[in-house]
């Protein structure tokens, strides 16, 4: 069967002579070996299994419905020890940079201060929350679970494109793409040394347990999840599942004297921690949106109190601002007085007006950003784009600069996946999950997600995107 290289950029699995890499040999030895027959039996048992555990996502506005089986191709990716150690020491020193400028500009600001990174920025940011000056959350950890999206340059070196520090998504596919792979495909680990990512949920739970305020043991942890209609609600009762911890909405909650407390069965029970999964304006109508039906009222003042941890901590969200991002270099060598391992995307910043010039004078070049864009949603990708969609741009970003930001459009790695019988180059990114608790963990490997159209760049499942199971290995047997 013909395997289609490369794209353009780095291709993960070929070399320059379309031979395969050395980590990637006995994956194309093995995959070689199956008839067409053979891959699509073992396709209708993935789709089965997906279906089954219902490993989906919800696309808000569908009209045919909103929940979707998330695609899965079987088509390992594939990172050596070796590029790993980099990533991983990368990001530890990127998370630990991160909680420390979280703790400065919510206390002493000295970072603003010192002008290494503006005061209007930060307070011109919408997810940074002044109702929170001066609260300092457990053991002075803001953002205890991250999902920093990586890409890989022409050389194939690993690139920041952004950080997720608010409810990063993503993790239980991560787990469930190496259950199914290796129910279904069970040969193509034969010859290697996987990392394994099972353990993920006691890696979370353990971090959670942590930050209770009350001994740790006793520390009662809920998953406060929006409610069905959410895009990531699988990865919730998933979670609060594999933790033994309760899943709950904000109606099954309600705080008494600053003190928050879950309604069951059995009478209500203290909570010590709540690992939410709502975002910081719909936490408490008290303090926030005073519409939000979906958070509680008065848990703001339990934390404020010590009562309660909040994982992520509110206001986490401001440190992963797009407009924020362009600056996160010169945090790290601010307070880590360290290079950065990991490099990342030059940027042009839209609240700067030699960089908003430029912006609009090269849109057919570069990808645009709203600053609090997710999900793919509200870009422009510039080569792609015709003139009218480039126009309509310039527009908003005449009228709202501080809004948007910038790049180069960057040649995401081409990795082989299996689509329509073929063996054909998707491009691909990686989403790796970090978890700060009395340490800072780094999950081996994390969420690869592929841009399934041909010629797409867009990698979000709500978009058309899928995703792989993501290798880390050691050793080839």
């Amino acid at each position: 069967m013909e395997w289609t290289t490369k794209l353009t950029g780095f291709d993960e699995s070929f070399d320059s002579n379309g031979v395969p890499r050395p980590h990637y040999a006995p994956i194309t030895s093995a995959l070689g070996k199956l008839t067409t027959k053979q891959i699509r039996q073992r396709g209708q048992l993935q789709d089965v299994s997906l279906r089954n555990q219902g490993i989906t996502f919800n696309v808000y506005g569908e009209e045919d419905g909103e929940e979707k089986i998330f695609p899965f191709d079987f088509v390992p990716r594939v990172i050596t020890s070796k590029e790993w150690e980099t990533v991983e020491a990368g990001l530890i020193q990127r998370v630990t940079a991160l909680n420390l400028f979280l703790k400065d500009i919510y206390s002493k600001q000295q970072i603003l201060h010192d002008k290494v990174v503006p005061w209007d920025l930060i307070f011109s940011r919408s997810e940074y929350r002044r109702e929170l000056l001066g609260i300092t959350p457990p053991h002075d950890v803001f953002t205890h679970i991250v999902g920093t999206d990586l890409i890989r340059g022409e050389q194939g070196e690993f690139l920041v494109l952004e950080d997720n520090c608010r409810c990063p998504s993503g993790v239980s596919y991560v787990v469930e793409n190496r259950n199914i792979l290796q129910r279904t495909f069970p040969e193509l680990f034969s010859k290697y040394s996987v990392a394994p990512v099972r353990n993920y949920p006691d890696m979370l739970l353990d971090c959670l347990q942590f930050v209770s305020p009350r001994n740790s043991m006793r520390g009662l942890v809920v998953v406060l999840t929006p409610g069905r209609a959410n895009s990531a609600f699988y990865e919730h009762s998933f979670l609060a599942r594999e933790m033994g911890a309760l899943l709950v909405e904000g109606s099954d909650l309600v705080v008494e004297e600053n003190h928050v407390y879950v309604r069951t069965t059995e009478g209500r029970r203290q909570v010590d921690v709540v690992y939410r999964r709502l975002d910081d304006p719909y936490l408490d109508p008290l303090v926030f949106r005073r519409d939000s039906i979906l958070g509680v009222a008065g848990l703001i003042n339990a934390y404020r109190e010590g009562n309660v941890a909040i994982v992520n901590a509110p206001g986490a969200g401001v440190a992963d601002d797009k407009a924020v991002y362009p600056f996160i270099p010169d945090v790290i060598r601010y307070y880590l007085d360290e290079e950065p391992i990991i490099e990342q995307i030059p940027t042009y910043k839209g609240f700067l007006a030699e960089d908003c010039k430029y912006m609009l004078e090269n849109l057919d070049k570069l990808v645009v950003k709203m600053t609090d864009g997710a999900g793919g949603y509200g870009m422009l990708m510039g080569p792609m784009a015709t003139q009218a969609e480039r126009e309509e741009f310039a527009k908003k970003i005449k009228d709202d600069p501080d809004h948007y930001i910038a790049q180069p459009l960057i040649q995401l790695s081409a990795h082989p996946t299996y689509l329509d019988g073929e063996y054909k180059a998707r491009r691909v990114d990686l989403r790796p999950f970090v978890v700060y608790g009395d340490r800072i963990r780094v999950l081996p490997g994390g969420l690869t997600r592929v841009a399934l159209r041909e010629g797409s760049y867009v990698v979000n499942s709500s978009q058309g995107g899928g995703s792989k199971d993501t290798w880390v290995i050691g050793e080839q047997a």
